[in-house]
């Protein structure tokens, strides 16, 4: 029997409204204007709450994944999130990612992401080894120590709030690596009962 071929680089996210969306990438415009140095901010269309990265899957995996994200979303499910507030990955001391908080249902994504994380343990996926926050990254720091502006846009955007959504699906996307960037793909939909 030949083994699967895994040339799908794929995860599993929550694709927040086009006007969430809207207002995070117009708070990264204004960021951009006060922040400077090596950093890397995401383009339009790569923001998600990523719950689980697979790494490179194979068609069967894709099946499999699906079959156990379906087991999982129970009939009157309902998400309600809410984005807003800015933080960094690790500490504000040496940040090296910038993002935005999901607030809201977190206590229960987190546990629908607990849960999932072990069944896709399972089908041989490595479990996460962090904690889940659930947020959507706005930049990746590449020198922390050159970065300047940074603690002047974050006081200027203290009380920053894109918005609240029902989480309506969650999505298994693939990510194609290219010169200009990642390039998102939806392989599947799971809708949520509730959303």
């Amino acid at each position: 029997m030949t083994p699967a071929v895994k040339n799908i680089r794929a995860f599993l996210a929550i694709e927040p409204p086009d006007d969430i969306l809207r207002s995070v990438l117009d708070l990264q415009e204004r960021l951009k204007r006060t922040v400077k140095g090596k950093i890397a901010w995401t383009r339009t269309g790569s923001q998600h709450i990523t719950l689980k990265f697979f790494g490179d899957v194979s068609t069967e995996d894709i099946d499999s994944i699906g079959r156990s994200v379906k087991s999982r979303l129970q009939p009157g499910w309902s998400i309600n999130l809410k984005v807003e507030n800015l933080g960094f990955f690790p500490n504000a001391r040496k940040p090296r990612v910038l993002w935005c908080a999901a607030v809201g249902d977190v206590e229960k994504l987190a546990a629908l992401q607990k849960q999932l994380d072990n069944d896709f343990a399972r089908l041989g996926f490595a479990s996460e080894d962090r904690s889940f926050r659930a947020h959507l990254t706005l930049a990746r720091i590449r020198e922390p120590h050159g970065i300047e502006g940074l603690d002047e846009a974050l006081a200027g955007q203290a009380r920053f709030c894109a918005g609240e959504f029902n989480v309506r699906e969650l999505i298994l996307f693939q990510s194609k690596l290219t010169p200009g960037g990642a390039i998102y793909t939806k392989l599947a939909a799971f809708p949520l009962e509730g959303g």
